[in-house]
């Protein structure tokens, strides 16, 4: 009995970080392999670091961090189905009202559960009749919590008047206060979950709002930046800027390639290709005579060093002219979900 009271007081003493090193240890090497594919690399350090640094652990402390790790996922699970007020109903019935009400803090302190998760597993054709009419901020917030997949098919069925307005919203959203957000909530409290993280959240931003237009169908993405252009000429050009990238170019298929490649210089080509990944090269290399690629190899070598801004604008260039052959309709950028060809 005193040792089951000791091992639970040094549980509790034990670090956010302390408890996640002992869990890997308690996970085993190959299952905790896999989570450190999904952590960035700081996080790996300091775990590394901290698991290094651990010596002897009671198999009753390792049991208790399990568990607990389970009762918070358990916890996060039934948040995401149907919010606080449900989760917490349904850990009482599993853990009683003090473990219950210990679980949530817990998950609410350190994993900051995100407003409007519920909404997530709602049908986006279903949403769109749903918030539809709200005011545009109040929609640009909502999409700034979505998926850039559902966002991007929320905004492509709004009315082309509003599409435009609600994108220059999420580009320019930077932090939004609780409060606002359990506003909006209280509007959407039949399908969305509470807000219970006081700290502000930074949502929305340029990098957003481009997400969602690299998903959008052709059109919509170039309605929006049309309108964009005439409103905030600034924010398109930023926008416009980070929407297609040279690295892109593997989003293109063989045919494609070989059709831009004839628009661009080939002194462009070399300089674009000295800072391309080995991914990217390959798909140009490929697609290009093999005089024509052993040339181009040659003159990125004998050019030398080369300015990080000269090559940006040559990659720059060759985004233009995919963009440009994109809007005749002579090349197809797979966009996913509507761009299949039906012959």
């Amino acid at each position: 009995m005193a040792a089951n009271a000791a091992n639970t007081e040094m549980e509790q003493s034990l670090k956010g970080l302390q408890k996640a090193a002992i869990l890997l240890i308690a996970l085993g090497p190959e299952r905790s392999a896999g989570i450190f594919k999904h952590l960035k690399e700081d996080e790996i350090e300091e775990l590394t670091l901290e698991i290094a640094n651990t010596r002897s652990v009671t198999p009753q402390i390792k049991e208790q961090i399990i568990d607990e790790f389970y009762e918070v996922c358990l916890a996060q699970q039934y948040i995401a189905e149907g919010g606080i007020n449900y989760a917490r109903d349904l850990l009482e019935k599993a853990l009683g009202a003090e473990k219950a009400m210990d679980v949530i803090g817990k998950l609410t302190a350190s994993l900051q559960v995100k407003p409007f998760e519920f909404i997530r597993k709602t049908d986006p054709s279903q949403l769109i009749n749903f918030i539809q009419d709200e005011h545009p901020q109040t929609i640009a917030l909502i999409l700034s919590y979505l998926s850039a997949s559902q966002a991007a098919m929320i905004l492509s069925g709004l009315p082309a008047e509003r599409q435009a307005d609600v994108a220059k919203r999420i580009a320019v959203m930077d932090r939004t206060s609780p409060d606002v957000i359990k506003e909006v909530e209280k509007v959407l409290e039949s399908k969305m979950a509470s807000l219970v993280n006081q700290d502000y959240t930074i949502i929305g931003g340029v990098d957003a709002v481009v997400e969602v237009l690299n998903t959008v169908d052709r059109s919509t993405e170039r309605h929006i930046m049309e309108t964009l252009e005439i409103e905030e000429p600034e924010l398109a050009d930023e926008i416009r800027k980070k929407m297609f990238v040279f690295e892109d170019v593997l989003l293109l298929d063989n045919r494609a390639i070989q059709r831009v490649l004839r628009d661009v210089d080939n002194n462009d080509l070399a300089i674009a290709m000295k800072n391309a990944n080995e991914q990217v090269q390959n798909a140009i290399f490929d697609n290009l005579s093999k005089r024509l690629a052993v040339m181009i190899k040659e003159d990125m070598e004998f050019m030398g060093p080369v300015r990080m801004k000269d090559v940006e604008e040559a990659q720059q260039k060759i985004v233009n002219i995919i963009r440009k052959l994109e809007d005749s309709g002579e090349i197809v950028i797979s966009r996913g979900g509507g761009d299949e060809i039906v012959v």
